[in-house]
């Protein structure tokens, strides 16, 4: 055993973030920490780690605060630091032996004495002791394991991507070796390489792992439990994502089928109570002084007691209807779209100026009822590919050609497009026609309810941001969406919502994201960019690509075939899934609108 948590609580600005938390970390786990934004996870792993102070409850560290290692959201550390001196800082004793010995090296180039002569002398011995020159070579290699040019070690940390930033901390943990590793988002910033690499490594460790992530393809990968924290308390499940969200769905069956049957109980019950109430009025009316009748009908009375007793103990027992957690309600339209071909992209190149080639000769076009996923590593030029199909950057060489009735709607990684001067409620009241009642109403389903329609989109959390960005792609009514990274700061159930939203939207998706269930769910297609290669595209799922032959391309003419047998299927599901209408005719017209689709779909 590692780490025992008993009942802690933490409140924030006078409300309780989370109570009731109890949980055991023993060693060699890998535990998931799960659950919604703003649940307090972040804060429940400082507090683990002592950096916030808890309001209640106990946390035992049976494992000294020095062989713990963690990874933040935010890195904080000496912005003075180099790339490489941030890794080798993590190890603080032989980090300290080594800037003190180079110290001493440059005071020694002034004056020579003794004294120095000495000192570094202790400190050399000190250091060879440690094993530190094997050290210095062990943080090398973890930065080349990680795809660091070497050129890159003395660059500023602070100057850094955030992906950069999230593996030098991960190297920093690599050489250190702590027995307990706690890491907060390590998915954040990572393409497929690195987010390979880490699956390996977190499965690999020899230590014990404790991290929160919302990427559910890395907890399903990695996690021997799943610990679902929840405001009032938390509980584990053993297995990974897919093994937490089966064991939940059936937990809330169970509880809802209790639950109804507790309800008929005590229906039953109350019918009983009222019942033997209404026979013991008559008979004891009936009695008189007929003492043998009175007796008779004292009976009822013992019935109704007992019924009633029966009452209290269901009430004491009392399974609550499973709570509905408020989620986001998201239904993308569009105006429609008559031709064949939305965007074409014609021997496409382009070049940052100072910075070289980021791809050339890219040949793609996007048809309608297109899913296209665009995979690479960080770097490879996917954002670069989205702004000019967007028109925000003009290539180096080639053409791209949007047709005059394509209509974009754009999400942007970076967000910093969103008025951060508006408020929620404002930003949709510049709508014409928008009413604030209807405003109210949108921005309910987009999870701004009640006072937070009046904050400043400046002062939202990512998260936040990420909904409001939604909110102008739901009025926009666009069919192409180009959506650079739009689930990164979203929790896993508003995700869902997110892949729900995009699998019924009838128009066109160019998609760039490192979440790998996002891909599965939404594209039919990918677009390969290496950032070696000219980019390839293959005409299938993901699950397609990562098992099956890669090397065959569809021809446009196939392509073209595939989606419009894909946006058949969409409009049957829907049909089918529609609310049955009362009136006959309507009733009659939608059988034959369902048969005619079918017949389109068979005909294909």
């Amino acid at each position: 055993m590692l780490l025992k948590v008993k009942q802690i609580t933490k409140e924030w600005d006078g409300n309780t973030l989370f109570e009731n938390i109890s949980f055991e970390v023993k060693e060699g786990e890998r535990l998931a920490l799960f659950g919604r934004n703003g649940v307090g996870k972040t804060t429940l792993l400082q507090g683990l780690t002592g950096r916030l102070s808890l309001d209640g409850g106990e946390v035992q560290r049976l494992l000294p605060l020095e062989a713990w290692g963690w990874l933040d959201q935010q890195a904080q550390m000496d912005s003075s630091l180099t790339l490489l001196e941030f890794v080798q800082a993590g190890s603080n004793q032989l980090f300290g032996l080594k800037r003190a010995m180079a110290e001493l090296t440059l005071r020694m180039q002034e004056e020579t004495s003794d004294e120095l002569l000495s000192r570094y002398s202790e400190l050399y011995e000190r250091y060879a002791q440690l094993d530190g020159y094997s050290w210095e070579i062990k943080s090398e290699r973890c930065l080349t394991q990680l795809s660091f040019d070497s050129s890159l070690w003395s660059l500023p940390f602070a100057s850094l991507s955030g992906g950069q930033k999230t593996k030098a901390q991960l190297a920093a943990l690599m050489v250190r070796e702590p027995k307990l590793v706690i890491l907060d988002e390590p998915t954040n910033h990572l393409d497929s390489d690195a987010l390979d690499w880490l699956e390996q490594w977190v499965r690999s460790y020899p230590g014990t792992i404790v991290y929160v992530s919302h990427d559910r393809t890395f907890i399903d990968r990695t996690a021997t439990s799943v610990l679902e924290l929840e405001r009032h308390g938390c509980r584990r499940y053993p297995g990974g994502y897919t093994e937490y969200k089966a064991q939940k769905e059936l937990e809330l069956r169970t509880q809802e089928a209790l639950h109804k049957k507790q309800q008929l109980d005590r229906e039953k019950l109350l019918e009983s109570i009222r019942m033997y109430a209404e026979w013991f009025q008559q008979a004891h009316k009936a009695a008189g002084q007929n003492d043998f009748l009175r007796s008779k009908s004292k009976k009822n009375v013992s019935r109704l007691h007992a019924k009633e007793s029966a009452l209290a103990r269901l009430d004491s027992d009392k399974v609550q209807k499973p709570r509905e957690e408020s989620q986001l309600r998201m239904h993308l339209e569009t105006d429609g779209f008559a031709a064949s071909t939305l965007l074409r992209m014609e021997n496409v190149g382009f070049a940052y100026e100072g910075r070289g080639q980021v791809f050339s000769q890219l040949n793609l076009s996007i048809e309608r009822g297109d899913r296209l996923a665009v995979l690479g590593p960080n770097g490879a030029g996917k954002s670069t590919l989205l702004k000019l199909a967007t028109g925000n950057l003009t290539p180096t060489a080639g053409k791209v050609t949007i047709h005059p009735q394509t209509k974009i709607g754009y999400f942007e990684q970076e967000l910093d497009k969103l008025d951060s001067d508006t408020t929620i409620l404002d930003s949709l009241l510049m709508i014409p026609e928008m009413t604030q009642s209807h405003a109210r109403t949108i921005l309910g389903c987009f999870l701004f309810s009640k006072e937070d329609v009046f904050k400043r989109i400046g002062d939202l959390s990512m998260g936040e941001k990420c909904r409001v960005a939604f909110l102008k792609l739901y009025f926009g009514k666009a069919n192409l969406l180009v959506l650079d990274e739009p689930t990164n700061y979203l929790d896993v159930s508003t995700r869902e919502q997110v892949e729900e939203a995009l699998s019924h939207y009838p128009g066109a998706v160019l998609l760039v994201t490192h979440d790998r269930y996002l891909i599965r769910q939404a594209a039919n297609r990918l677009l390969v960019m290496d950032g070696h290669n000219e980019p390839s595209l293959f005409p299938g799922t993901y699950e397609e690509y990562t098992s099956k032959d890669r090397s065959r391309l569809l021809s446009p003419e196939e392509q073209l075939s595939q989606n419009e047998q894909e946006m058949l299927q969409l409009r049957l599901a829907q049909l089918m899934s529609s609310t049955q209408p009362d009136d006959h005719e309507e009733q009659r017209q939608l059988m034959l609108e369902i048969r005619r689709v079918r017949e389109q779909i068979n005909s294909q």
